[in-house]
């Protein structure tokens, strides 16, 4: 089975020929660099082991880098929802067209198509 070869743009491009194997054995997987720790602001307050904080503000404030990334979406998501609100909602109710279909916010375009209605059927199914 060892010595059949595929040659051809299409056996490249599915990736069965030996050239496109070679690609693939190469190549790092291409994974987003994220610290494994995160190290608290200061050390100083850090509690003993096992010895559990006493007061709310001892807890450390430690930002996950995940959490502030879903908290600017949402923030910009907002800000979309609001400008769409004014620029394109105020304006179709004006029966300006031209103003309400050139409205584009932080996230894009405000008028409604098919791409980003199946976005919003897909993102609810996600979560």
């Amino acid at each position: 089975m060892d010595d059949v070869q595929f040659n051809g743009g299409i056996f490249d491009a599915v990736g069965l020929s030996d050239s496109a194997k070679a690609k693939l054995r190469s190549s790092e997987p291409q994974i987003a660099e994220r610290a494994p720790l995160v190290v608290p602001p200061s050390l100083e307050r850090l509690p003993a082991p096992g010895e559990q904080p006493q007061a709310q503000d001892q807890k450390l404030a430690i930002q996950d880098a995940d959490e502030v990334k879903k908290v600017s979406k949402e923030e910009l998501e907002r800000k979309q929802a609001e400008f769409c609100k004014v620029n394109y909602d105020q304006a179709m109710g004006r029966g300006d067209e031209t103003t309400a279909l050139n409205a584009e916010g932080p996230l894009g375009p405000c008028r409604p198509s098919v791409l980003t209605s199946i976005k919003k059927w897909n993102a609810s199914d996600s979560e």
